[in-house]
């Protein structure tokens, strides 16, 4: 884990990632875009899918769909997607062993819809396939956005709070510490989290270090150089 990384002057210019985005709203996508591009090092050129989701069920639903679009239909490099935990399984680095599968766990839900969906598919425009990263917010993407302000909120105290049979919070108190309301108007969420995103693209560490289910998303990410670096005979990579 590490700050967001500054760029080495002798090294050659590069171009800017194309990136597709996929949230369960506006407001995170906003706030995303940020972090994405911290943790890239760099800005991106982003790539608009077909499909929009609203909420968790519609994320895992359009997936497939989105995927084989970008493939096939887009110049996209990769593809990012966040959703929130809500009360799933959150992330462990359990289940990052290989060939591992938590049924519950909306992060490796993600990876193994979007694996199914790209793994045969014939290279196409340039590159063997679009690239994915996934993020989950434990609980939501407001504990995020208080990360590093409220020292009770975290993965680690909402995991404990779990396993005592007591939340040591709700996602509508979430709201409430971010927004000042339950309730927050377009805008004046998007202005919350996109000032929290950028707070915390100054230096990512604390972020990763509070919340695994960002931190997942950040490795991800920063695997994207590696993937897409050319091949010896000069033909390009990709890989989900």
């Amino acid at each position: 884990m590490g700050a967001s990384a500054l760029p080495d002057p002798h090294a050659p210019a590069r171009r800017r990632l194309r990136v597709a985005l996929l949230g369960e709203s506006l407001v995170d996508e906003s706030a995303m875009s940020i972090l994405v591009e911290a943790a890239l090092g760099g800005p991106f050129e982003r790539v608009q899918p077909n499909l929009r989701a609203r909420g968790w069920p519609s994320v895992l639903q359009i997936l497939p769909a989105i995927a084989r679009h970008l493939h096939f239909n887009t110049d996209a490099d990769g593809l990012v997607v966040l959703v929130d935990a809500d009360d799933s399984e959150p992330h462990t680095a359990a289940h990052e062993a290989p060939g591992y599968f938590h049924p519950r766990c909306r992060l490796c839900q993600l990876r193994a819809s979007f694996r199914r969906a790209t793994k045969n598919l014939p290279p196409a425009r340039g590159r063997d396939r679009v690239l994915r990263a996934v993020g989950l917010a434990v609980p939501a993407a407001e504990a995020w956005y208080l990360c590093g302000r409220d020292e009770q909120v975290g993965e680690a105290v909402w995991a404990a709070g779990r396993e005592a049979g007591r939340a040591p919070y709700t996602r509508r108190e979430l709201k409430l510490r971010v927004y000042g309301t339950e309730r927050p108007t377009l805008p004046q969420a998007v202005a919350h989290a996109t000032a929290a995103a950028r707070r915390h693209a100054r230096d990512l560490r604390r972020l990763e270090n509070d919340f695994p289910g960002f931190a997942a998303m950040a490795d991800d990410l920063r695997a994207w150089d590696r993937a897409l670096a050319p091949r010896a005979d000069g033909s390009a990579r990709g890989a989900g």
